[in-house]
This record gives C-alpha cells, structure tokens and sequence, in this order.
C-alpha cells in the first residue's frame, strides 16, 4: 500500500487523459507546493459522490486514478495545473484531512490489451465520433467528434472514454472495468443510452410545432 495525497473532485480521472485544474484553497495550494519538492509529483483523484469539493465534508468514492503534474502556473492567487491520469487504483483508508486529504492506496494492474479488440475499438470509436458530432449541433459537447487519439490501442481506449459525451457516474462506470473488452463494450453501450438525449432537437426547432400553443 502506498499513502499519497488525494484530491476529491466532481469529475472522474481516465488514464492517459489529461485534466486541468484551478487550485485555489488553502491545504490544495499546500499540497502541490509540497508535491513540487518531489521528482514525480502524483496525487490521487477520485470521485466526490455527494458533496462539495470547496471545504470538505464529502463522500468519497472507493476507486480513483493517480494524476502526474506535468505544467504548473502561478497566479495572483492560485495556481493552474495539468495532469495526465497514470495508474488506477482503489482507497484502503483515508488519514485525517490534515493539512490536505491523504489516503493509503492499492495500485490496480493496467487493462491488458489484445488485438481481438481491435474491431470492438473501432466500433466504439466509430460510435462516440457520430454520437459527438451529432450532439454538437444541438449544443456543446467537450470534445470535438474529429479530436485525435494515441496510436496505443491502450491508451486509445481510456481516451475514449473520456470524449464519450458521459456525466460523471456513468465515467465512474467506465473508470471500474476490470477488463479491455469490458471497458470498450460499456463506452458503446453508455453512449447508445445517451445518444437519444443528446441529440434531441429543442422542441421550437421541431418542424410544424412552431406558433403552436400547448394544451
């Protein structure tokens, strides 16, 4: 078990995914100074499940992914950092919050790649693009459907799953798969689910409905 500090957020961390962050409160600025004294600064995320991610008090999720600072920015009052997600892994316990979340920590194994994925990335790639560029007429998306992925199949896939126009519980979902084929099958699956909900025209903008009062 390793212990490493933690950061608690509203959003899910993918391996090989980058994630951009605003630090600002007190204990966080605290630990990334402390993380700058290191020669591989890491620090966990997981999930915030209920609560807030300013002042504590939350839950947390059980499973998160580690996140390596690779660009840090000082500003007047904060500072702005990038990460990429590196190794998944699950909490065995957390210590006190003090000065900043802290939690001893179990390493997960990488999802093994195999080549008989290969046509089941390309469908779940082919899908996520047409569900992206769908949803992108009807509003904003994080993503744009043409973004480029890695070479590595394995690192595509976790890439992904983060351009899968997904909220947060679904990502977690994704996040948990103990298996590459597993992992590939719910990024088709979860966007299929969602597809109908991201890509339904607003009711005004429905042929023949406009200058229509409602019962």
């Amino acid at each position: 078990m390793d212990t490493v500090p933690m950061f608690p957020l509203s959003a899910v961390l993918f391996p090989h995914t980058p994630l951009l962050l605003r630090i600002f409160e007190p204990r966080y600025l605290t630990m990334i100074g402390r993380l700058l004294e290191e020669d591989d600064p890491q620090f966990g995320v997981v999930l915030i499940e209920r609560g807030r991610e300013a002042g504590g008090g939350d839950q947390r999720s059980a499973r998160g992914t580690m996140a390596r600072l690779v660009e840090v920015t000082a500003g007047a009052e904060d500072l702005q950092i990038v990460t990429v997600g590196g190794d998944r892994f699950t909490v065995d316990e957390w210590d006190d919050d003090d000065p900043y979340p802290q939690a001893s920590i179990t390493r997960l194994e990488g999802l093994e790649w195999n080549d008989d994925l290969l046509p089941l990335r390309t469908e779940a790639e082919r899908i996520v693009r047409r569900v992206l560029a769908r949803a992108t007429e009807y509003g904003t998306t994080r993503w744009d459907a043409d973004v480029e992925l890695s070479d590595d199949h394995h690192e595509a896939m976790w890439q992904l799953a983060e351009i899968a126009p997904l909220g947060e519980f679904d990502r977690f979902a994704l996040q948990s798969a103990t298996t590459a084929g597993g992992l590939l099958r719910e990024i088709i699956d979860r966007t299929l689910e969602i597809e109908p909900l991201l890509t339904a025209a607003p009711i005004g903008d429905i042929e023949g409905l406009e200058g229509i009062d409602p019962l």
